[in-house]
């Protein structure tokens, strides 16, 4: 989620529906062509102390508002590198990119053993 509006959050009942692919040379930002933009901030955020079952309910509505999002990658990619510690970025919640990031983690260990590995073996 980026900057907020004041459109209401009833924008993420529109079915998900992918736009024509962003041209990756294109000079704007990526931001510039968020769908989040348009729709309002609480919906991407969490209000304190909100209920589980209202959390799990605006976690949705906001992933359905990236799923139609043609810089939905972009984003996702942004709030893993920076990474954001809140809201819905690209589709995942905060929970759920801590999980992509400890795959992450974990798969660039092992590359790193069996390139170790196999160093060891190219020079013995």
């Amino acid at each position: 989620m980026l900057q907020p509006s004041h459109q209401s959050p009833q924008v993420a009942a529109v079915p998900a529906q992918r736009g024509p692919v962003r041209d990756r040379n294109d000079d704007a930002p990526w931001h510039t062509e968020a769908v989040c933009r348009r729709d309002e901030a609480g919906l991407f955020f969490a209000p304190s102390k909100e209920p589980t079952a209202a959390r799990l309910s605006r976690e949705e509505a906001a992933k359905r508002v990236c799923a139609r999002c043609p810089v939905m990658v972009e984003c996702r990619e942004h709030a893993l590198l920076q990474p954001e510690p809140y809201g819905v970025w690209g589709g995942l919640t905060a929970a759920e990119r801590r999980v992509v990031l400890a795959r992450r983690r974990r798969r660039d260990l092992e590359l790193k053993k069996a390139a170790h590995t196999a160093g060891i073996a190219a020079a013995g």
